[in-house]
């Protein structure tokens, strides 16, 4: 049993050593969750007096107005033999076995956290103590609660005070250890008050009444004692302290425990309360309670560890690593981020991840409608085509077939695919970019690095803009190929029977009549739909190979061979973390340290069972 004292002392350690002190913050905390016997009390209750009686030792500062400024973890460690000697944990390789050099370095390293403006501070002090006269026990000493400020104080150190213990005593895993003294109205005292608040059925409340013999004549406290006056779940202990003219005189603790024992032997009044009076059985009450406490309490500071342990391992996962100090490191680094990314982009356009399908439906949805929308039909109307073979002729009207004129208007038709084209290219294009956008969005490790974010967006879009470029000159050399050369096998088929106005032996005139001109125009609208319906399945071929080929293939490369000239700094400037980032993985990295290091003590506990 012993060892689950020790178990909470040790995680206790590790909690202030890791900035781990209950507060509240965004960061998950393990000291909460730990079982702590909180000192409670008014000035001039008498606590520290009991402290140093449980301990048999003098080493808390003493003086007028609020002398304990931080909380003093008391960590008691019981040892058969040998010389009592004290341990602070900021000073692990000192050990202190002149007590009264222990109240001067709590006073000292109060006052390294709070300077000397008699300010408070909620970090605590961790002491241990070793000694043959102690059972193992683990107390939280928290200032006395005041009703006025000191001169030197602000105005608001009564609330701070009584907001930090209330921050402690709150928790339902704190044992409150009120300390009120017996020659005061018990209705006045500062620590029931506050215990009544946040456990107003005393059921983690025990109450220790102090100054008993300083009681006026005539009056006792059995009815306190007795649970009558105030009820507690837990039986109240009176205490019987050493008096201010013991403490200028340096009486022995053990001569004090003495005359403690038998102030209630020898007293009519509490004779038969003896055997649950005095410090000392104050001391091995709180230490067999407390033990029994953490044995109900492990299983679930266990599953609490696990489970912050993996939530923990989640988010340090999704920060990233830290940075690289060296310039190869650095290098690397960020060649791994770029590789993540176009990863990522890839399997949008693979369609592992959505957004790849919208190119499809450029070319199968949007591409055919703005062909169609082209309306070849208007543009061969008679009056154009009458227009266009009658200026193609010049002065000297054909004599078979009216070429020029065929050549023109086919020519001036399909020249007007170049906006489709054109227009299919800056669509791919855009849906490209927006991948590039939503690529970098899912790259988590680019939400680490602004700037490299920033680099590596810009070279992708550089990128597909030269892509743009080259497809666009592609693409538009298909329309012009097109134009520059008709399929002759096209014409050579066309049927020449007189029905179908081919026969040469029409004079001029009538060449240029309704059904001659109407017959040349639905030719040419049928040699263009044709084609246009060629161009439909090569704009497609050519707009992937010049963009989406490429994209896949070579999005990064020439942000890649510019990596490789650039020096240490400049690649350091890249990876300019945000500082906020930086501090919370590293807060993130402190606490799993000692959520690990807690689970580690608790198994090391349950194997030794």
């Amino acid at each position: 049993m012993e060892n689950l004292i020790a178990l909470v002392n040790n995680i206790q350690r590790a909690c202030t050593a890791l900035g781990d002190h209950g507060e509240e913050s965004a960061l998950p905390t393990l000291w909460d969750s730990l079982p702590v016997i909180a000192v409670v009390g008014g000035q001039s209750s008498g606590k520290s007096s009991v402290l140093e009686s449980i301990v048999g030792k003098d080493f808390l500062p003493r003086g007028s107005g609020i002398v304990t400024r931080r909380p003093l973890v008391l960590q008691l460690h019981k040892i058969e033999e040998g010389r009592e000697y004290a341990e602070f944990m900021h000073l692990p390789k000192k050990k202190f076995t002149d007590f009264a050099q222990v109240r001067k370095e709590i006073e000292d390293e109060t006052d390294r956290e709070t300077g000397r403006s008699k300010q408070i501070s909620s970090v605590p002090i961790h002491l241990s103590i070793f000694s043959p006269n102690v059972v193992n026990l683990t107390l939280v000493d928290l200032p006395g609660l005041t009703k006025v400020a000191v001169e030197g104080q602000p105005e608001s150190i009564v609330a701070d005070i009584e907001n930090m213990v209330r921050a402690y005593i709150e928790k339902p895993n704190s044992i409150i250890l009120a300390i009120s003294p017996a020659n005061q109205d018990l209705a006045t005292s500062d620590a029931i008050k506050i215990s009544r608040e946040v456990d107003p059925k005393g059921e983690r409340t025990f109450g220790v009444l102090t100054k008993i013999d300083l009681m006026d004549k005539g009056t006792d406290a059995v009815d306190i004692l007795e649970g009558r006056s105030y009820k507690l779940q837990f039986p109240w202990i009176g205490v019987v302290n050493r008096s201010q003219a013991d403490i200028n005189k340096n009486v022995d603790m053990i001569a004090a425990r003495r005359r403690e024992r038998e102030y209630f032997a020898n007293s009519p009044e509490y004779k038969h309360l003896t055997s649950r009076m005095g410090s000392e059985h104050l001391a091995k009450m709180l230490s067999k309670h407390l033990e029994q406490v953490i044995k109900s309490r492990i299983p679930g500071i266990q599953s609490l560890i696990s489970k912050t342990i993996t939530e923990l391992e989640m988010e340090l996962s999704r920060l990233g690593k830290p940075i690289a100090a060296d310039t190869g490191g650095k290098l690397y680094s960020i060649m791994e981020i770029c590789r993540a990314f176009d990863s990522i982009y890839k399997e949008h356009l693979d369609g592992v991840r959505p957004g790849g399908e919208k190119i499809h439906n450029v070319f199968d949805n949007q591409l055919p409608a703005a062909l169609k929308r082209l309306q070849f039909d208007k543009h061969l109307s008679m009056d154009n085509v009458r227009k266009i073979v009658t200026e193609a002729d010049g002065y000297q009207p054909h004599l078979i077939a009216p070429e020029q004129g065929y050549r023109r208007l086919i020519e001036s038709s399909l020249i007007t695919i170049r906006g489709p084209a054109e227009s299919s290219v800056d669509a791919v294009h855009s849906i490209l970019k927006d991948l590039v956008h939503k690529a970098m969005g899912e790259t988590l490790e680019l939400k680490q690095y602004p700037t490299l974010r920033t680099e590596v967006g810009n070279a992708a879009v550089e990128s597909l803009e030269r892509m743009r470029e080259e497809s666009k000159k592609a693409t538009l050399k298909l329309v012009d190929m097109e134009c520059s050369y008709l399929t002759v096998d096209f014409f050579r088929k066309l049927p020449q029977d007189i029905e179908k106005g081919g026969n040469p032996t029409h004079s001029i005139f009538d060449r240029y009549n309704d059904s001659y001109l109407r017959r040349v125009g639905s030719t040419v609208l049928a040699y263009v739909n044709m084609v246009a319906a060629s161009l439909r399945n090569s704009i497609p071929k050519s707009i992937v190979h010049c963009q989406v080929r490429e994209a896949k293939r070579s999005l990064l490369d020439h942000f890649f061979t510019d990596l490789g000239k650039r020096e240490g700094r400049q690649l350091g400037k890249m990876l300019d973390e945000d500082p906020a980032i930086m501090e919370r993985r590293t807060a993130i990295a402190k606490r799993l340290e000692l959520y690990r290091s807690a689970q580690t003590e608790i198994d090391t506990v349950a194997w030794a069972k």
